[in-house]
């Protein structure tokens, strides 16, 4: 399963062209700011990132994914960015919600690079049947020019 099945942070019910417009918006800013200012970019970053993927916009998702991203599920197995966008667009289950836990997003910035990770939940229907997944994320996020774009993303699953 892949991130799809995985994901994390708050669910919001925003149009996918919404998500899309506010990541533009973000990563447009110009002014100097704070490293404070950069993490919460980030963290809005991750809340587009996962509206995007309930709604199976890989479109929102190829912007806001590096060239090289790699991506290594709850299963070991790794997928490069288009094997994840393929995954997204077809994957098997049916994502209803997506939250993280509260106060479990941290992110913490390093320059141009930051990491983020969490605790997420995820409810949904896999081939029929309901789920409920709990797991931890790690984020890699760098900064080129004024966009950030995340270039690995790691997922395991921790008890319910």
């Amino acid at each position: 399963m892949g991130r799809g099945g995985q994901a994390r942070t708050q669910f919001w019910m925003f149009e996918a062209s919404l998500c899309v417009a506010v990541c533009f918006l973000l990563l447009a800013t110009q002014a100097q700011e704070s490293g404070t200012d950069e993490a919460q970019r980030v963290m809005s970053l991750e809340t587009i990132w996962n509206q995007a993927e309930q709604q199976q916009d890989t479109k929102a998702l190829e912007n806001l994914l590096g060239s090289n991203f790699i991506f290594i599920d709850v299963d070991g197995s790794i997928q490069n960015k288009a094997e994840f966008l393929e995954a997204i667009k077809n994957r098997p289950e049916h994502i209803d919600a997506i939250g993280v836990e509260p106060g479990s997003l941290k992110v913490y910035v390093y320059g141009n690079s930051a990491v983020a990770s969490g605790i997420y939940r995820e409810k949904g229907i896999l081939h029929g049947k309901a789920y409920l997944d709990r797991g931890r994320f790690t984020d890699t996020w760098i900064k080129q020019g004024t966009a950030w774009v995340c270039v690995a993303s790691q997922s395991t699953l921790i008890g319910k």
